[in-house]
């Protein structure tokens, strides 16, 4: 069984926003919300300032709050390492959103249940990238198993500096951002 991650390169990031578009349209995402964003982050003081644009999306953790507190099970983990919603066993009850130290998942009113990025697992289960990823004009974003030695988050992360966010809340997360930060920060 494969264990996903998403690698993604920040310094190839155009914000063009193509990821956002995708995903919404193949998820069906309401217009009032995101699976995936693109966030502008300036820090420093003037004139010596430092942008980042950083794409944000749910990071698939090894260590998952929303999967701990969700009294019913509809928030949890697969064998692919994917955190997932069972939408028929949701009751909106919003746990699970304020457990997410990220602030990636949502509730769909139209329907009632809680909703974030699933890796698109309908296109997994067809063979192919998330939408985010198979969109990407610049191939900021790479996706594949990293227990798979040979494919290519494996060796970018094994050969490029990476951090995750927020690594002190211990989720461990599976969403890996290079090229901007020192090694394993």
């Amino acid at each position: 069984m494969p264990r996903y991650v998403m690698v993604i390169d920040q310094s190839r990031c155009v914000a063009c926003m193509a990821c956002v578009v995708a995903c919404k349209r193949e998820n069906d995402v309401p217009a009032e919300h995101y699976r995936t964003r693109v966030v502008e982050m300036v820090r420093g003081e003037f004139p010596r300032l430092r942008s980042e644009m950083r794409s944000e999306l749910c990071n698939h953790c090894d260590n998952p709050p929303c999967v701990n507190i969700c009294p019913t099970g509809a928030s949890h983990k697969q064998a692919d390492g994917t955190v997932q919603i069972n939408r028929r066993k949701c009751v909106g009850c919003k746990a699970c959103i304020t457990a997410c130290p990220y602030d990636v998942r949502y509730i769909n009113e139209e329907h009632g249940y809680a909703d974030k990025c699933s890796f698109c697992q309908h296109r997994l289960k067809e063979g192919k990238e998330p939408a985010c990823v198979a969109t990407c004009i610049g191939r900021s974003r790479m996706f594949g198993d990293l227990d798979d030695p040979n494919s290519e988050v494996s060796q970018i992360l094994r050969e490029t500096s990476w951090r995750t966010l927020k690594p002190e809340v211990g989720t461990k997360p599976n969403v890996y951002y290079i090229n901007q930060f020192p090694r394993k920060s």
